[in-house]
């Protein structure tokens, strides 16, 4: 199965020269510090003139391995609430992303809930928009895609300590999961309601990110695959929580009336 992009020539440019360029200018710059070996990361998945330098952040710090789990949003109503593509490539600009068919068939075993699925992936960004960084940063990667509509919160744990499961027998595989945080209020608002967010992200507390999300009438659209990634770190014992970098869209687009919020966290 080949799935071909989605919104190359509108998330991101279309054309490789461009493309490969813009992620350099979003990664070169801090790519002399350190870089860590991590768990998981937390990326978001806007159009690149909005997010790409705060992804761009996360992916300049981690040591990215060659296996890596995508773990985003199904942001439309179409097809399995919980969807994984075992098999194939995905294409980019810069060419194809093979699946990795071992670990996609681990993961399955070990999670029953997930259901093999091209609908949901057909049109989605979230996952896709984080290809060309890991193409240009880490040649030669495979990747498992794990797209999420549900948000029920008893789901999302068994989901995620599937997940443990599988990256407790994988040690070296990333587990790159997806967000924006809040939607479509002005500037102020959205940065009170995201610190309020970041601070149970930062806690490693599934729970109490949830329901502050529920609570305080957070639109961050990753909030499931978010709580599931919390609760994977859980049960691995992970220690400690980055937040790399924030902004929300006004920092580009300089209108501070409707924005969305952007943050990129590493975890160890």
């Amino acid at each position: 199965m080949l799935r071909l992009p989605a919104v190359s020539g509108r998330f991101y440019p279309d054309n490789p020269e461009e493309l490969t360029s813009l992620v350099r200018e979003f990664t070169q710059p801090l790519m002399e510090t350190k870089r860590v070996s991590a768990k998981a990361c937390l990326v978001p998945h806007a159009g690149y003139i909005f997010s790409g330098q705060v992804a761009g952040a996360v992916f300049s710090r981690v040591a990215i391995p060659r296996q890596i789990i995508i773990l985003g949003v199904r942001h439309f109503p179409r097809g399995q609430s919980i969807a994984i593509l075992s098999a194939g490539a995905w294409r980019t600009p810069l060419g194809d992303a093979p699946v990795d068919e071992s670990l996609a068939a681990y993961l399955k075993k070990e999670c029953p809930m997930l259901r093999e699925d091209q609908l949901a992936h057909r049109a989605e960004h979230s996952l896709e928009v984080q290809l060309p960084f890991l193409q240009v940063l880490a040649p030669g990667f495979s990747f498992v895609p794990v797209a999420l509509g549900t948000v029920r919160f008893d789901d999302l744990v068994v989901i995620g300590e599937a997940l443990a499961c599988v990256l407790a027998a994988h040690p070296s595989a990333l587990l790159l999961t997806t967000s924006d945080l809040n939607h479509y209020e002005d500037d102020a608002t959205t940065r009170l309601k995201d610190n309020k967010a970041i601070e149970q992200i930062l806690a490693l507390d599934p729970r109490r990110l949830y329901d502050t999300c529920r609570n305080e009438g957070i639109s961050m659209c990753g909030l499931g695959p978010a709580v599931t990634m919390l609760t994977a770190l859980r049960a691995l014992s992970a220690q400690r929580a980055e937040l790399v970098r924030y902004a929300t869209s006004a920092d580009v687009s300089g209108d501070a009336t409707n924005v969305v919020g952007y943050a990129g966290f590493i975890f160890d």
